[in-house]
C-alpha cells in the first residue's frame, strides 16, 4: 500500500514565502516613499529664500512689493551674492529707474562694491532712452565701469538700429563692449530672419566699434534659438529662477534679480554677477 504523503507542510511554506515577499515589497515602497517626501522637505528647505522669492516674482505687480515680499528677495539675492563672493557685482538701468543720485550709487546689501553699470541707450530703430545722456554722464563721473545696450526689436530693420546706437553711443576708453538685448520673437517673419537680422546688426556695430557685441537674453531664449548659432558670441543671461544660485561656466554675465534696492535709485533695480573679478572685468573693456 503506498504511503500518503502530507503537503500541508509545502502549502504552508509557499504561503509563508508569499506574505514574507509582499511585507519586504511593502517596505521597499514605504522606504522610496519616505524618501521621495523627505527629498522634498530638503529641497524646500534648501531652496527656501529663492522659493519664496520667485513665487513672489510670479505674482507682484512691477515696482509695488510688500515688506515681506522684500524682505524674501533680500534674503535671496544676499545667498546668491555669498555664493559668488569675489566675483565683480554691477546693475543695469534705464529711463524707469527715474533720476539717479550716481554719487551714492555704491554699494549692493552694504556690503558688496557696485563696479559696473550698463546703461539702456537705444529702442528699436527710432527711440533714444530718455535718461541715456544723464546716465551715461552719471557713471563716469562716479568712476564706474560702464557699457551702453540696445533693445532690439525683431520687427524692425536691423540695420537702422545699428546706426541708430552707433549715433546714440560714443564708447571709450575702459568702458565695456556693446551689448544688444534680444527678448522676445519677430511676429511678422521666420526665426531664421530673425537671427539673420540680429547677425547684421552685431556685425554693422562691431565694424563700427572694432569689438564684438555681448548678447543679454534670457537662458531659454539662448538654449532654444542662439545657442548654436551664435556660438562665437559671449553672453549676458537673465535667469531669475529660485533653484539658479550660481551662473553657469559659459556665461559671461548673471542678471539674477530685477528686484534689488540700490542706493541713490528709486525702487527696484536689476542686478548682474561677472564670471571673474575686477581686475578680469577691466580686461574685456575698450584698449582705445
Amino acid at each position: 500500500m503506498r504511503k500518503k504523503v502530507s503537503t500541508r507542510k509545502h502549502s504552508y511554506n509557499r504561503t509563508t514565502t508569499r506574505k514574507t515577499k509582499r511585507s519586504k515589497s511593502n517596505l521597499f515602497w514605504w522606504f522610496l516613499v519616505v524618501c521621495f517626501f523627505g527629498l522634498i522637505l530638503y529641497l524646500g528647505y534648501h531652496y527656501r529664500g529663492g522659493l519664496a522669492y520667485y513665487l513672489g516674482l510670479k505674482s507682484n505687480k512691477i515696482n509695488s512689493q510688500t515688506a515681506e515680499e522684500k524682505r524674501i528677495s533680500d534674503i535671496r539675492n544676499v545667498q546668491v551674492l555669498e555664493k559668488s563672493n569675489g566675483k565683480s557685482v554691477g546693475i543695469d538701468v534705464s529711463e524707469y529707474q527715474g533720476k539717479i543720485s550716481w554719487s551714492y550709487v555704491d554699494t549692493l546689501e552694504q556690503q558688496y562694491p557696485i563696479q559696473f553699470v550698463f546703461i539702456r541707450a537705444t529702442v528699436g530703430k527710432d527711440r533714444k532712452d530718455r535718461k541715456f545722456d544723464q546716465n551715461w554722464a552719471g557713471a563716469k563721473k562716479n568712476k564706474m565701469i560702464r557699457g551702453a545696450y540696445h533693445y532690439y526689436r525683431p520687427n524692425e530693420n536691423s540695420i537702422e538700429q545699428a546706426r541708430l546706437f552707433i549715433k546714440t553711443v560714443n564708447l571709450q576708453k575702459g568702458d565695456l563692449p556693446p551689448v544688444v538685448d534680444l527678448e522676445k520673437l519677430a511676429k511678422n517673419q521666420s526665426i531664421q530672419n530673425l537671427k539673420l537680422g540680429l547677425r547684421r546688426w552685431l556685425q554693422a556695430v562691431e565694424a563700427h566699434y572694432q569689438v564684438k557685441p555681448i548678447i543679454y537674453t534670457g537662458e531659454r531664449y539662448y538654449d532654444d534659438f542662439l545657442k548654436e548659432e551664435f556660438s562665437d558670441y559671449l553672453f549676458w543671461i537673465a535667469n531669475y529662477n529660485f533653484y539658479r544660485e550660481e551662473m553657469k561656466d559659459n556665461w559671461l554675465f548673471w542678471q539674477f534679480t530685477e528686484k534689488a534696492t540700490v542706493p541713490g535709485i528709486k525702487g527696484n533695480v536689476d542686478v548682474n554677477i561677472y564670471n571673474g573679478d575686477l581686475q578680469q572685468l577691466q580686461h574685456i573693456t575698450l584698449e582705445e
